[in-house]
């Protein structure tokens, strides 16, 4: 008796090892558009729960966006019905019709947004233990490569993590022309969203941008780029320990509740270091984190290094960061810190 087509056998596989450490009766949704890589996904890990003594389900989340989208939605939950999976939701978001964007995510990541929060709903409502997507290689190479268009740190380029919170993502080692095939060998229908092929998109541009180079440098590029994000992931996990640490190291006054940092302590720190740990300073204090850019690390590391002549740092988030006798502050604004507080030049001369 032959096996499943190699296809089919490498999306099982890849669920299997995904879902290996959940304990018998866990409960798994999936997160299903219907398309070839959600579908292929909710097949796969049908076959991976029934093995494993676990339960699989699935979301469907209708963005509204076409008049189709609602039969599409449907289509897509008998789909995963069909497979096996229970309980199925489709759950259906108001949001704008979309537009093209502007090459900063826009409705695509607004979009993103709200379907990732019908998840963890759901995934919440339910009990469920692990939340599945379906990203492949590709899909990773996209992001890392659009990070570089962006010129994104270390941890953009990374790409997405094949595990953060409840989310797990099997397929990111698996090439997209894998998930079609295993629903091909499936007899399995994909609903094809139309907007994939639309170039006025960030992603279908940066999809197409990746066929060309692929065609120009040869085959090979989207796994290189993924390993590159791979690579990447592991050393912003280092760095980002490394800042932790730095911020607990440099911590000025423990028990209170303000941020004080020694700029003794973070100086003596690497330039990569010290600037995540800067970061991650002002985030605690309460800046905007989707606002925070590398203008604004450079201009709290003047503060620590150069502070001759530097003025507060006014942070997105209503919030300042200042340095007086060798301390770095952050405060809300308007808050008015210490007047006794020396900065810039006057420390300079305070400390002659």
């Amino acid at each position: 008796m032959s096996g499943p087509a190699p296809a089919v056998a490498a999306v099982r596989s890849a669920v299997r090892a995904a879902l290996a450490d959940l304990p018998v009766g866990a409960l798994v949704v999936v997160g299903c558009s219907g398309g070839p890589d959600s579908l292929a996904l909710a097949a796969a890990a049908s076959f991976a729960a029934r093995r494993g003594g676990l339960r699989a389900g699935a979301v469907v989340v209708d963005h509204g966006w076409r008049p189709s989208s609602a039969g599409e939605a449907a289509r897509a939950a008998a789909a995963c019905s069909a497979l096996g999976l229970a309980p199925v939701h489709v759950v259906r978001v108001s949001e704008e019709p979309r537009e093209p964007d502007d090459g900063g995510g826009g409705p695509e990541a607004a979009a993103r947004r709200v379907r990732y929060a019908a998840f963890e709903r759901i995934a919440a409502e339910e009990g469920a233990d692990a939340v599945l997507l379906g990203h492949t290689l590709d899909d990773q190479a996209e992001t890392v490569l659009l990070g570089l268009a962006r010129g994104s740190g270390a941890r953009s380029l990374a790409g997405m993590p094949a595990r953060r919170g409840p989310y797990r993502r099997p397929f990111l080692d698996l090439p997209r022309a894998v998930t079609h095939d295993a629903c091909a060998a499936l007899g399995l229908d994909p609903v094809l969203d139309p907007s994939n092929a639309d170039p006025r998109y960030t992603r279908t541009r940066v999809r197409s941008a990746l066929a060309v180079l692929e065609e120009a440098l040869g085959p090979g590029l989207a796994a290189a780029l993924a390993r590159t994000g791979a690579l990447l992931a592991e050393d912003a996990a280092a760095l980002e320990l490394a800042a932790a640490e730095l911020l607990v190291a440099a911590r000025a006054h423990p028990g209170r509740p303000s941020v004080e940092l020694s700029c003794q302590v973070l100086a003596a720190a690497p330039d990569a270091v010290r600037r995540r740990a800067l970061l991650a300073a002002a985030r605690a204090a309460g800046a905007a984190a989707g606002s925070l850019s590398r203008r604004h690390a450079l201009a709290l590391d003047a503060l620590v290094v150069r502070p001759r002549g530097q003025g507060p740092v006014h942070l997105p988030g209503g919030v300042v960061a200042g340095r007086g006798c060798g301390t770095l502050w952050f405060a809300p604004r308007g808050t008015g810190r210490p007047i006794d507080r020396p900065s810039g030049e006057q420390e300079d001369r305070a400390a002659e």
